[in-house]
């Protein structure tokens, strides 16, 4: 045996700011090895969001890559790949992706928020759209202790047709319908991790703080998204073809930039399933 052959693969990482992200710098054979995966999901938890510089994954290596991160976790359709892309023929559920132009956590309205998810540049924007990440547990950690002790037990109602509003402000009455469909749910303003970490819970789908005036809900909820969204918590992601971006969706926010919505632009999403509930 050579070697080469014996040779222990190790992480090659550079941080992108004090709070959040890492480039991964390893070569697309080293990390569809299944030898970094530990290392990768400590890594992801701890700076919220990874960088794959081109690394040019296929959809079955981005499926492969990601079943490393976590349990693998296919569309409500049964395939593995989503698109995101505001093309009807990429995708027929576009509209749903309106939302995503607005800070939020992906899947709030399910028993657990999905785990990590990945994304693959394959068409670029001809203008605009990065994505934007932020580090919700860094934002918590920086809060003064005073507003710590302030929102340490509030409640906060979520749902999507919340999301609706963004977008769409004045919805028919059949598009409301649809999208109050999914419900609504009581989530805790900061999330308290199985493992002892805490981290805020904002995003588009929060309506409302229960047992304040709707005044001092906006503020609360409105002020806590402009401080973890600032810089010290912030990340733009510029796309080159090929990159591969994976985020901790239990401790980061994410939104996509405007773009050309006729442009073509196109990521391929995969995702891992959540192991724990917002508690």
């Amino acid at each position: 045996m050579s070697m080469a052959a014996t040779q222990k693969v190790t992480l090659q990482v550079e941080n992108i700011s004090d709070n959040i992200g890492a480039r991964v710098l390893n070569s697309k054979d080293e990390l569809l090895s299944g030898e970094l995966g530990p290392e990768l999901r400590e890594l992801l938890e701890q700076r919220g969001v990874l960088v794959l510089p081109e690394i040019n994954f296929t959809d079955d290596e981005q499926v492969i890559f990601t079943e490393q991160l976590g349990e693998f976790m296919p569309e409500l359709q049964g395939q593995k790949v989503f698109n995101i892309s505001l093309d009807k023929e990429k995708n027929p559920n576009r509209d749903y992706l309106k939302g995503s132009l607005y800070w939020h956590i992906d899947g709030t309205m399910n028993q657990a928020p999905i785990g990590a998810a990945v994304l693959s540049s394959k068409v670029l924007p001809t203008w605009g759209g990065n994505t934007e990440f932020c580090n919700t547990y860094a934002a918590y950690d920086a809060l003064p202790q005073e507003t710590k002790d302030q929102i340490e037990n509030l409640k906060v109602k979520h749902s999507m047709w919340n999301t609706l509003m963004y977008h769409t402000p004045e919805p028919s009455k059949a598009e409301l319908e649809g999208y109050m469909a999914r419900g609504e749910v009581e989530l805790p303003l900061v999330w308290t991790h199985q493992s002892g970490r805490k981290s805020l819970v904002l995003g588009n789908t929060a309506m409302r703080v229960i047992g304040v005036s709707d005044m001092e809900s906006a503020l609360l909820l409105h002020g806590l998204r402009e401080f973890a969204t600032s810089e010290p918590f912030h990340y733009a992601h510029e796309w080159k073809l090929g990159d591969a971006v994976i985020w901790d969706n239990t401790g980061t926010m994410h939104r996509a930039m405007p773009y050309d919505p006729d442009c073509g632009r196109l990521l391929h999403r995969t995702k891992t399933a959540g192991v724990e509930p917002i508690v």
